[in-house]
């Protein structure tokens, strides 16, 4: 049985990724951020001390504060990179040690639309989003000839509890850049991560974007 952890499962989008997988057959950890904060080295290392070795990690633990730049406080600027991008470091770091040891294994990384093209006042989003890309890319060129892949999911604006809080002028907005004129949702972000883990073995290193915005 393959094992696959899901950082930031308690999330609308975490536990759908993970009752995907456990449905069809593997054992699966979903942690919350009180079980695992992917902020903290010293939680890391813990839960990774006490879990069996991994054959998928999805990195998708992540928190957004958005405000304008010149508003924007250097600690809440520090927190969003330390779990968007520094929270994804630590657990692929760790996870990756038993994976080079076993020769296979596989990393997805949950960025986000903003990395590439992102709006006003997600200064300190879309850079830690868009750090995701690059490590991504560079992390699978060391680990590829170990056979381990690494992979970039861009799901698309999902209606979420991360979202919520989001006007409706917004997301009026986000559906006219739609070439479809509707939104993803996390079913859907559930089933292709699925998809690519299963069927897709000879692929490594790319940006998957799920929307449908053209640009």
């Amino acid at each position: 049985m393959e094992h696959v952890l899901v950082t930031g499962g308690h999330g609308d989008l975490g536990s759908r990724i993970a009752s995907s997988f456990r449905e069809e057959g593997f054992f699966v950890q979903a942690p919350g951020r009180s079980e695992l904060d992917v902020a903290s080295a010293d939680s890391v290392d813990a839960f990774f001390k006490n879990s069996e070795p991994l054959d998928l990690l999805v990195a998708n633990a992540g928190v957004s504060l958005d405000g304008l730049l010149a508003r924007t406080r250097e600690t809440d600027w520090d927190h969003q990179l330390e779990v968007n991008l520094g929270g994804a470091f630590r657990c692929a770091k760790a996870a990756l040690k038993p994976m080079l040891r076993r020769r296979r294994g596989h990393l997805i990384f949950i960025s986000s639309h903003s990395a590439i093209h992102p709006p006003a006042g997600q200064a300190a989003y879309a850079a830690a989003k868009a750090g995701l890309i690059g490590l991504a890319k560079s992390l699978a060129r060391e680990v590829g000839p170990a056979g381990i892949r690494v992979n970039v999911i861009l799901p698309g604006f999902l209606e979420t509890r991360m979202t919520a809080s989001v006007s409706p002028s917004r997301k009026d907005e986000v559906l006219r850049d739609h070439t479809l004129g509707r939104l993803n949702t996390t079913d859907s972000v559930a089933r292709f991560l699925l998809h690519l883990h299963q069927q897709l073995p000879h692929t490594s290193g790319q940006v998957f974007q799920l929307d449908s915005r053209a640009d």
